[in-house]
């Protein structure tokens, strides 16, 4: 079962005992169990009803024990379990003893006035162990990944619809590159935008740039971005922008280093029948930054991709040993670029 299966069945009433929420996308997680809590939990009953758990705290016997106890002053507990790293492939620290059997009996016969979620922070379950095969046949296991691309742009364009705005076209794209994928970040700028658009308003690429503010690697993602559209002008004022800030030009060049090196990794893996998704787990890349280096890629031969990281090693090895000024340095290699 996915996410939006697993809304609709808990809107009908079908909650299941036991839920294993997993993945990197620590935004949607958190939307899901607030959602879970509203629907399982009356507001004036959470103080009794919402117990938190950290299995990097307490062995999980405690919260099979804790789920087997019957709730007081309410008819139903939600159980909240965070660093569930034993349902991982991840060392085990040695600091606690988890009794697995404890939560594998649990699982035939679970409490009916206990709810039970654990949240792994990991991108994947380790599927040898018994107890992820048994919480599968036996329990909702959710997945919670990175958006992909498009998926990120329709997000945004649906969460400023929410609010009463609408975004302009391309003002969605404009606000991904400007503030970056992390979805509790957008969601903070998206209210603020649709506070600025007002009710009915539209929300353009103009108001994005003079509200949202990029960060080093923003500017850097966007400077590289005019270089391959050969906007020369508009990518030397991002240098220079960054410049003012007192960024230091061997961070700026190794930023620069690090998404050349991103092209040529995506269309490699591209010529290789990669998909999107694939080539993002591969690189550890979120997809909407593999589809905007795609779309670079396209303007690259490979050979003059490998070409440009070489300029900018010979570069980095110039600025750390003073046999260039770093700026004027930096700037030559963008002319050049350029050119």
């Amino acid at each position: 079962m996915d996410v939006k299966a697993a809304v609709k069945a808990i809107r009908k009433g079908e909650i299941a005992p036991v839920y294993l929420l997993y993945g990197t996308e620590k935004y949607q997680m958190r939307q899901f169990t607030d959602f879970l809590t509203e629907q399982v939990i009356e507001k004036d009953q959470r103080d009794f009803a919402i117990v938190s758990l950290d299995l990097g705290e307490v062995p999980v016997e405690v919260v099979v024990e804790e789920a087997e106890t019957v709730p007081f002053l309410v008819p139903r507990k939600l159980i909240l379990v965070r660093d569930a790293s034993l349902f991982t492939a991840a060392k085990d620290s040695g600091k606690l003893e988890h009794r697995i059997d404890a939560l594998m009996d649990y699982l035939d016969n679970p409490a009916d006035y206990s709810v039970v979620v654990f949240m792994v922070q990991s991108e994947k379950l380790d599927e040898r162990k018994k107890i992820v095969k048994a919480m599968k046949s036996k329990a909702q296991v959710l997945s919670f990944t990175p958006l992909g691309g498009e998926e990120l742009l329709d997000w945004v364009s649906k969460q400023g619809t929410r609010q009463g705005s609408t975004f302009a076209p391309e003002a969605a794209a404009a606000l991904v590159n400007n503030a970056g994928t992390s979805l509790q970040t957008l969601s903070a700028e998206i209210d603020k935008l649709c506070l600025y658009a007002g009710s009915g308003g539209t929300i353009t690429s103009e108001d994005i740039d003079h509200l949202v503010a990029r960060s080093t690697e923003q500017n850097v993602f966007a400077m590289v971005e005019d270089i391959a559209n050969l906007r020369m002008e508009k990518a030397l004022n991002i240098f220079y922008e960054l410049l003012k800030r007192r960024e230091e030009p061997i961070k700026i060049a190794a930023l620069i280093t690090r998404q050349f090196r991103i092209i040529l990794q995506v269309k490699e893996l591209a010529q290789q029948s990669y998909s999107q998704q694939q080539i993002a787990g591969q690189l550890g890349l979120h997809p909407y930054a593999v589809k905007i280096a795609g779309e670079q890629a396209r303007k690259f031969p490979p050979d003059q991709l490998k070409f440009i990281l070489n300029q900018l090693g010979d570069l980095d090895y110039q600025m750390k040993t003073g046999r260039i000024d770093k700026v004027l340095g930096l700037e030559l290699f963008l002319l050049r670029l350029g050119a």
